[in-house]
Formats: structure tokens, sequence, C-alpha cells
């Protein structure tokens, strides 16, 4: 665990002068996780952080499956209520000093300005799958594979070869181990 410490040390350290952070990744890749753990790494040195999740953002069922349960151009374009996370994300000034965001596509290109800071994770679709797996299959039972073969591995897959999210983040962290996660390309944006 002292690896993931570490990172999590480091990861903080290049946040210190960022307001908003977005930790972006496929679904099941860690995201929450590392943002709690980077907002609690923040919080005592003393900045004041909110943690937001996309997830939180979901539009209603009707909307999120207009295009069909299955399809990965809607669970792109249409699970989230990506104007109230936007007004979430920029809120209140005075609340926290630092809004750590986690969610899947928070580096496309309506959402990418907001981003002081960001984080990708990266995992592979077999550890996807069996992390999915684990933590879903109480609530989504036999569909699961289904549905990770036909809507979320193809909608990651279409968002990694058009916005090209490793090109847009910060950091770039493979997560594949999370117990000994590694910093893979660091971006020259910044």
């Amino acid at each position: 665990m002292r690896e993931r410490q570490d990172l999590v040390e480091a990861l903080a350290e290049r946040a210190l002068c960022a307001r908003r952070i977005a930790i972006d990744g496929p679904d099941a890749a860690g995201k929450t996780t590392l943002a709690d753990e980077l907002a609690a790494t923040l919080t005592q040195r003393d900045l004041g952080t909110a943690r937001i999740s996309l997830d939180e953002f979901l539009r209603p069922r009707a909307e999120r499956y207009r295009a069909g349960r299955e399809s990965p151009e809607g669970y792109y374009r249409d699970s989230f209520d990506l104007d109230r996370f936007r007004a979430a994300v920029l809120g209140d000034p005075e609340t926290a000093r630092v809004i750590i965001a986690d969610g899947v596509f928070l580096l496309r290109p309506e959402l990418r300005d907001l981003w002081d800071f960001s984080i990708l994770l990266a995992v592979d679709e077999d550890e996807i799958l069996k992390r999915a797996a684990s933590r879903d299959e109480p609530t989504l039972g036999a569909d699961l594979l289904r549905l990770y073969q036909r809507r979320y591995l193809p909608a990651q897959r279409a968002y990694r070869e058009r916005i090209r999210p490793a090109e847009q983040a910060d950091v770039v962290v493979d997560n594949s181990d999370p117990a000994h996660p590694r910093i893979g390309t660091m971006s020259l944006r910044r």
C-alpha cells in the first residue's frame, strides 16, 4: 500500500495550485476511490475540499436510454446532465478551496475547460470486467456482461479514439493494480 500512498502524495503535490481537479477513467477504474484519497490528503494539508461525482448527475432513465439501453453512443451522449454538473463544479467559490470531481468522460470537449488539473486512470478491459462483476453483480446480475460488452466498453473505446483523453490529461495513472498504481505519461500541457 505504500506505493499507493506515495502516488496519492505525488498527485496532491502536483495539484496544490489547482482549484478544480478531474479524475477521469472507464467504469470500475477506481476513480471514486482515488478522488476520495486525494481529497483526504489535500484536507490534511489544510486545503478545504469538496467532492463531486458525475454519477450524481444522471439524467432520467427515459433520457439515458433513448438511443437504447445497450447503445454506446447513448451512454456517452445521453447519460449525464452536463449543464447541472458544470454548475455544481463551478458552484460557490466560498464553499471549498478545491473541487475534486470523478466520472467517466470528464475530458470531453464540453467539460475540458473546467479543469485546472486532470488525472486519467487507465485499466485494461479484462480488469474492468472483473471489477464490475465484483462491484455490480448483485444489482445487474446476468445483464452485467452484456451491458459492459455492448454499451460501456465500446463507449470507452470510442472516447479514447475520438477525444484522446490520455493526450488531454495532465497525468495518466495505470491503475490495473490498485495497490501498485503507476504514473504513465505526463502531458506536456503544463
